[in-house]
C-alpha cells in the first residue's frame, strides 16, 4: 500500500490546497510544503524496510516491492505498481525536485495560490505514477495526466512580461505536441495487447505477460517504432524539440524546473523500462540509428544555444543537447552506460533547477531574460546578491561537466560505457563536452563580465535566506553525488543489470 501512498498523497494534497486557499493564501503553500516533505519522507520508509529486497537478487521481471489492485479485470487493466532501485531513484528525484518547485515559488505566485499548488501536485503524483506503473495502461493513464496540469501553469503562472495570448499559443503547441506522444503510445499499447490477446485469448497489458512475446521482427519493429517516438517527443530529441523551448520560455520558474528536471526524465526512463526490454532485438537493429540521432541532438542543440539571446530558451537548448548523451547511453547496450543516464538523469535535474532558480532570482532583480541587455552585471549587483554570479558559474560548470560534480560522473560512465559498443560516436560526443565548455562560458560573459550595456536600477537588493538555501542545498547535492556516487550506482546496479542480462540472454538465444 505504500507504493499506492505516494501516488494519493499529492492527489489529496492537490484537493486539499484548491479548498484551503478560501482559509488564507499562505495556507495552501504550507500544505504543499507539507505534502512534498510527507512524499520525501515516506521514499526514505519504503527504502528502510524494503532495501535488502531491493538490492538483492531477486528475479527479473519479478519485483522486490509492487502492489496490484484488478481494475478492470475483464479488460485485464490493473493498478500494478512496482519498485525496484530504478524507479526508487526516479522518485527520489521527483521528491527532491518537488520541495525545491514549492519554496521557489514561495513568494513568485500570488495568483490563486491554491490552484498553483494543485496543479503543482498533480504534476508531481502523475510523475511518480509514471515511475511505479508496470501495466501499461496504467502508464498510458499517468502519462496522459501530465498534460493538463502543466498546461494550465503554462498559461495562468507564465511569463508574465509575456501576453496572455502568446502563452495560450505556446501551450497549445505543447498540448498538440503531448497528445501526438499519447496518441503514438496508445497505438502502440493497444497493438501489442491485441497481439497477445490473439496468442492467449485473453487481454492483458501486464507488463510481465507482454515481456518475450514472440511476433515477427517487423510487427516487433513498428510497435517499437511507435513507443519510441512517443517518449522521443518528451525527451525530447531532434525534430521534435521545439516545444520545450518554447514552453520553457513561457513558464514561470516552477515550471521551468518541472519541465527540464522531470518531463524529459520519464521519457528516458520509459525507453530503459519499457522500449529496450519490450522490444530487444527491434531495438537492437535501432540502436545505431537513435546513437546517431543522439550525436545531432548533442551537436544541434549545442550550436542552436550559442544563438539564444533568452536565458530560457538558451537552457531548453542545452537541454537538448545534454539528453543526446542519455540516449547515447540508453542505446550502447552497456550496463555502465546505463547507470550513468541514471546518474546523470539526476544530476541533470538538479543543476538545471539551480540553473533556473538563480536566474529567477536575477530576474526578480534586473526584470528581463534578454542577454543582450546584460553584460557586467557582477559589478552592478550589490555585495547581499553576490551570490548570484558565483552560483550561476557553478551551475553552469555542473551542467558542462566539471570534476567533483554528479553531471562529472555520469558523463564519463556514459562515454567509457558507449566506448565499449561504438567507439567512434563515443569520440564523436566528446566534442560536445567542448561544445558544452564554450556555451556555457559565454553565458556567463555575456550576463556577468565585460561593459554593462545597462544600468539597472535593480528591483531588489538584498537575498533572503530562501534564495540562500535553495542555491546551497543543491550545490551541496551536486557535490556529494560527484564525491560519492557510488551511492547512486549501487542502487541502480541491480535494476541495470537485470534489464541488460535480459537484453543479452534474449539476443544471444535468436
Amino acid at each position: 500500500m505504500l507504493l499506492l501512498y505516494l501516488i494519493l498523497l499529492p492527489f489529496f494534497g492537490s484537493i486539499i490546497c484548491c479548498k484551503s486557499e478560501r482559509v488564507g493564501s499562505d495556507i495552501p503553500r504550507w500544505i504543499a510544503l507539507f505534502v512534498t516533505g510527507l512524499l520525501l519522507i515516506l521514499t526514505l520508509f519504503i527504502w528502510k524496510y524494503s532495501h535488502e529486497a531491493i538490492m538483492g537478487n531477486y528475479i527479473f521481471p519479478n519485483w522486490p516491492v509492487e502492489y496490484i489492485l484488478h481494475w478492470i479485470p475483464h479488460l485485464g487493466i490493473s493498478l500494478h505498481l512496482a519498485l525496484d532501485g530504478l524507479s526508487w531513484l526516479m522518485i527520489l528525484l521527483v521528491d527532491i525536485i518537488g520541495i525545491l518547485s514549492v519554496l521557489c515559488s514561495w513568494d513568485e505566485v500570488d495568483k490563486s495560490p491554491g490552484f498553483f499548488y494543485c496543479n503543482l501536485l498533480l504534476v508531481l503524483g502523475s510523475v511518480i505514477g509514471v515511475f511505479l506503473s508496470i501495466d501499461l495502461f496504467c502508464l498510458f493513464f499517468f502519462w496522459e495526466l501530465i498534460l493538463f496540469p502543466m498546461y494550465l501553469l503554462i498559461t495562468i503562472w507564465g511569463y508574465p512580461l509575456s501576453p496572455e495570448n502568446i502563452r495560450v499559443i505556446i501551450a497549445n503547441k505543447f498540448v498538440i505536441y503531448a497528445k501526438i506522444s499519447g496518441l503514438l503510445m496508445l497505438v502502440a499499447i493497444l497493438t501489442l495487447s491485441f497481439i497477445y490477446y490473439h496468442s492467449h485469448g485473453v487481454l492483458s497489458f501486464n507488463y510481465v505477460d507482454l515481456l518475450g512475446m514472440n511476433m515477427p521482427l517487423h510487427i516487433e519493429f513498428f510497435i517499437m517504432l511507435l513507443f519510441f517516438l512517443s517518449f522521443a517527443i518528451k525527451l525530447p530529441i531532434v525534430p521534435f524539440h521545439s516545444w520545450l523551448s518554447d514552453a520553457h520560455s513561457q513558464t514561470s520558474m516552477t515550471g521551468s524546473i518541472d519541465l527540464v528536471g522531470l518531463l524529459p526524465k520519464t521519457a528516458a526512463y520509459g525507453i530503459l523500462r519499457f522500449v529496450l526490454p519490450l522490444f530487444p532485438h527491434a531495438s537492437h537493429q535501432f540502436a545505431p540509428i537513435a546513437m546517431w540521432i543522439g550525436v545531432v541532438c548533442i551537436f544541434y542543440g549545442a550550436c542552436i544555444a550559442f544563438s539564444q539571446t533568452n536565458i530560457k530558451r538558451f537552457l531548453a537548448y542545452t537541454t537538448l543537447s545534454h539528453m543526446g548523451f542519455i540516449l547515447i547511453a540508453l542505446y550502447s547496450g552497456n550496463q555502465i552506460a546505463y547507470q550513468g543516464a541514471i546518474v546523470y538523469m539526476i544530476a541533470h535535474s538538479l543543476s538545471m533547477a539551480g540553473l533556473c532558480i538563480i536566474y529567477g532570482q536575477l530576474y526578480d532583480r534586473v526584470y528581463t531574460r534578454d542577454m543582450k541587455r546584460m553584460g557586467g552585471l557582477w559589478n552592478q549587483l550589490g555585495w547581499s546578491s553576490r551570490h548570484i554570479p558565483a552560483c550561476s558559474l557553478f551551475f553552469a560548470t555542473a551542467t558542462l561537466g566539471i570534476p567533483c560534480t554528479g553531471n562529472f560522473v555520469g558523463e564519463i560512465m556514459i562515454l567509457f560505457g558507449s566506448f565499449a559498443s561504438n567507439p567512434f560516436i563515443a569520440v564523436l560526443s566528446t566534442l560536445g563536452l567542448i561544445l558544452a565548455s564554450i556555451y556555457s562560458l559565454v553565458m556567463i560573459q555575456r550576463i556577468y563580465y565585460g561593459q554593462p550595456r545597462k544600468t539597472f536600477s535593480l528591483k531588489k537588493t538584498s537575498s533572503s535566506s530562501m534564495e540562500w538555501f535553495l542555491t546551497m542545498s543543491i550545490i551541496i547535492l551536486l557535490i556529494f553525488i560527484g564525491l560519492f556516487p557510488q551511492y547512486i550506482i549501487r542502487i541502480a546496479f541491480v535494476s541495470t543489470q537485470h534489464i541488460h542480462a535480459y537484453l543479452s540472454q534474449t539476443l544471444h538465444i535468436e
